[in-house]
């Protein structure tokens, strides 16, 4: 599934450079530069996650927050140079899910934006409780965090589980060494790490005895689940 992510932001080079680092992670993209035509792209293309700007002509992002949230409970990441913790606070309380501040990093904005598809809509924060992830034979229960294959259990470590949980979260998604690493692991990847390689290979192992009957690597690019 491509997720639909909205960004609404006056400032066209902050427009753009978003857009680039989520169309390469890919989603697909639309843009508004106001808050009027954020709300009408909001009602229109229904995107899955906003990521919005305080500080727009007309109206602000914060009046777009609050129609919205009539409206809509996808998540929204806001985005301003306001970094006042009030700022931030008001946003929150007006329904916000997230805030980032500028200047930011592209990738942790990404970052975001993942966390906040993957909680609101592959784990089912949306409806209160955490719903069963499945994929052709295989079922996660993130509730549990339990694994199974034809309804057997299949025992993962806490690493190993962190990544079923992705790929499973996006099924034919390709992921790259970098973003396994950060997700199972919880840390900045800087250098080439073989425990990815063990990892994945020790996941392939318990899957099935064809190592890529699941997991596929992609030369050049990093694993997918098939």
């Amino acid at each position: 599934m491509s997720y639909k992510i909205l960004i609404a932001d006056d400032e066209p080079q902050i427009r753009d450079l978003l857009k680039l680092y989520l169309e390469n992670e890919g989603y697909e993209v639309s843009e508004a530069q106001d808050g009027a035509g954020a709300l009408r792209l909001l009602r229109v293309w229904k995107p899955d996650l906003c990521v919005l700007d305080i500080m727009m002509p007309g109206m602000d992002g914060y009046q777009v927050l609050r129609q919205l949230r009539q409206e809509s409970n996808i998540p929204v990441i806001i985005l301003s140079a306001k970094d006042a913790d009030s700022e931030k606070i008001l946003g929150l309380n007006l329904g916000a899910d997230d805030y980032v501040a500028k200047p930011f990093n592209p990738l942790e904005a990404v970052a975001r934006v993942n966390s906040n598809l993957r909680r609101f809509y592959s784990l089912g924060a949306n409806q209160g409780t955490k719903q069963l992830i499945k994929v052709r034979n295989l079922t996660l229960d993130p509730e549990s965090c339990l694994l199974e294959k034809d309804g057997e259990p299949i025992e993962l470590t806490s690493v190993e589980y962190k990544l079923m949980e992705l790929f499973m979260s996006h099924p034919g998604k390709v992921f790259t060494k970098q973003q396994l690493y950060e997700c199972g692991w919880g840390e900045e990847y800087i250098v080439a790490d073989n425990n990815i390689m063990v990892c994945i290979s020790k996941l392939r192992s318990k899957l099935s005895e064809d190592p890529s009957e699941y997991i596929k690597t992609m030369r050049g690019l990093g694993y997918r689940l098939v």
